[in-house]
């Protein structure tokens, strides 16, 4: 787990539900969790299903949240597993753009961008990881700010056409839109799921991991990491909103 707003949400949250069983849980901060969880010093890590392919098949070309779920469970070394993915939670990248922009356009679905290929101009926040193809659009290289702040500033100003954001992310301002993924998707599907060791859960802990992914959504997801953000503690955040979602109910 690392100190993220996000990543202490969804750890937060893994450990309840295995704390709900009875089991003895212990929070690791660690800098590579899919490595700790490789070498046995982890059990249990969430994370996202694209992001994680891309850790075990990087030049997978699924895209779609099902395609991409069973693309990434049979890249997985011997000996990890991975649980159920809840498939109404997901952060996957999304082009944001003005509302400006999307009435000029036509509306809020990703495949006007497409249409609107050339010329573009994409921002990006520096250190974040943006797709540089959405279909048959090969976008220009983004124009790197230093914080979600100044990239949105600079979209309202018009300074770029779009900026990359994702559809968890809480600092999406009001005046912007989020482009709208189709089917086929043109961008990789990260939903919510865990990775676990094999042979290491019981029926009732692997039973109560999977049960995460039947009460968590996008929506959750983002209020949960908007108060981490501003400084709630993680625990009693997850504990609100499990009382609210109880397991297995």
């Amino acid at each position: 787990m690392s100190p993220d707003p996000q990543s202490q949400v969804l750890g937060h949250l893994y450990a309840s539900a295995l704390r709900g069983t009875g089991a003895v849980v212990r929070l690791e901060s660690v800098a590579d969790p899919v490595a700790g969880l490789d070498a046995g010093e982890l059990t249990v890590v969430p994370g996202f299903t694209g992001r994680l392919l891309a850790t075990f098949a990087r030049d997978s070309a699924a895209r779609s949240d099902r395609g991409v779920y069973w693309a990434l469970a049979g890249a997985l070394p011997e000996g990890l597993a991975v649980g159920d993915y809840a498939m109404t939670a997901e952060d996957k990248p999304a082009l944001a753009v003005t509302k400006a922009t999307a009435t000029a356009w036509g509306g809020t679905d990703l495949p006007l961008l497409v249409k609107h290929c050339t010329g573009l101009t994409v921002g990006a926040v520096a250190g974040g990881w943006a797709p540089n193809v959405v279909g048959r659009c090969r976008l220009p290289k983004v124009r790197e700010f230093p914080d979600d702040a100044a990239l949105f500033a600079a979209l309202h100003a018009r300074q770029i056409t779009a900026a990359w954001s994702s559809t968890a992310d809480p600092d999406v301002p009001e005046g912007a839109v989020l482009l709208t993924d189709a089917r086929p998707a043109l961008v990789r599907a990260e939903n919510v799921v865990p990775l676990y060791r094999r042979n290491e859960l019981t029926e009732a802990q692997l039973l109560a991991v999977n049960q995460v992914a039947g009460v968590l959504d996008t929506d959750s997801l983002t209020d949960m990491r908007r108060q981490v953000a501003d400084g709630a503690d993680p625990q009693g955040v997850v504990d609100a909103f499990l009382d609210e979602h109880p397991l297995g109910r």
